[in-house]
């Protein structure tokens, strides 16, 4: 049953490889600038 996972496996998805990488860029540039982002929000208000 654990050998079916593997079976289907298509050549690499590179566009989806890609967008997944600039996620997670997105991801740690939101997570180290968050507080600047959270006060900037409510100073705003």
């Amino acid at each position: 049953m654990e050998g079916q996972r593997f079976k289907k496996r298509k050549k690499p998805n590179y566009k989806r490889g890609i967008i997944l990488a600039l996620l997670l860029l997105l991801i740690i540039f939101l997570w180290f600038n968050i507080e600047d982002i959270i006060t900037g929000f409510f100073n705003s208000k």
